[in-house]
């Protein structure tokens, strides 16, 4: 009897693939700063039992037409943006993500980006890199403090609870904006509970943790910036398209708004030509918020205990409902 068919569209150690090789046949796309051509998806999924995709795969009625045989698809990572789910569902196709195993670390970077994007990091950085150091200052690259200062999180899922956690080792005062109150976050983590307008107008920092919905979308737009302190940094680890780029260029060039951290964009990947790169109170990261080596580890895993768990006729682990 043959093994079920899986197609992974990204390149993968075989190290962290060889537990399900006995039950699974594995191909998967060998170049790995490339992504894999349409065509040569479309050719693969033909035959494919279940497809291992990432967040940059588009998966429609197009593709789903191409893999008759095809049972689920595992999205390695928490959003799901690329995915059409009613075309799943018309194809009986289960459509899962990995939730959870990467909540901790990407508030480490949520953090982190928080920190650098408030001491001018990167731009001392690359202050260094160029040669440019020659002297002091007593004003030298001087951005603004953390300690004491209010955190304002749009977003109170696990990875805000994450950052929240973070913020109180610098005695923040916490406040959080969601689609309804979570009691026991507030009581746990000493987080208050606010709209999103005095949010805006109140916080120093700003980080935005919302997954991409029609309500969301662009809702960091001029009104949004207008609102906010002068002094505030804005964090995006969600997605870019929650985001007005052009209002945020304007807020950055403007000082509506003092700085920002970004690991997420409406189109991604970006190149050195995006507006938001060339500016030095903007941090751009490629869309790194889970890229730890044991975070990662965790999520091939996941994504292919779904498989497994599917084309065996189990329930998915995590489904996307």
């Amino acid at each position: 009897m043959s093994k079920p068919k899986v197609y992974i569209t990204r390149k993968i150690d075989a190290t962290y693939l060889k537990a399900y090789q006995d039950q699974l046949e594995i191909r998967m796309w060998e170049k790995e700063e490339e992504a894999v051509p349409k065509e040569t998806l479309y050719q693969e999924v033909a035959d494919a039992d279940a497809l291992f995709a990432v967040l940059s795969d588009t998966i429609d009625e197009d593709l789903l037409s191409q893999a008759p045989h095809l049972k689920v698809v595992a999205n390695m990572a928490v959003g799901y943006d690329n995915i059409d789910l009613a075309a799943c569902k018309a194809h009986d196709v289960v459509a899962t993500n990995t939730p959870d195993v990467l909540s901790e670390t990407t508030a480490d970077l949520g953090f982190l980006l928080m920190m650098a994007a408030a001491r001018r990091l990167t731009e001392a950085n690359d202050w260094v890199k160029q040669d440019q150091w020659q002297s002091w200052a007593p004003f030298y690259f001087a951005g603004t403090d953390i300690q004491g200062k209010t955190l304002g999180i749009v977003g109170m899922g696990r990875i805000g609870e994450g950052i929240a956690k973070r913020a109180a080792g610098f005695d923040m005062n916490i406040q959080y904006h969601n689609r309804s109150r979570k009691k026991d976050a507030e009581e746990r983590l000493h987080a208050t509970y606010v709209d999103f307008d005095e949010l805006l107008q109140t916080s120093d920092f700003i980080v935005t943790v919302v997954p991409h919905t029609a309500e969301t979308d662009k809702m960091f737009n001029q009104t949004a910036f207008e609102k906010m302190k002068s002094s505030a940094v804005f964090v995006n680890i969600s997605r870019g398209k929650v985001v007005d780029e052009e209002a945020l260029v304007h807020a950055l060039q403007t000082g509506e708004i003092r700085s920002a951290g970004l690991d997420v964009f409406e189109e991604e990947p970006i190149g050195a030509d995006h507006p938001l790169v060339g500016l030095k109170n903007a941090v751009c990261l490629p869309h790194i918020g889970s890229a730890s080596v044991e975070t990662r580890t965790k999520m091939i895993h996941l994504c292919m205990d779904n498989i497994e768990a599917v084309v065996s006729g189990k329930e998915a682990i995590t489904p996307i409902s």
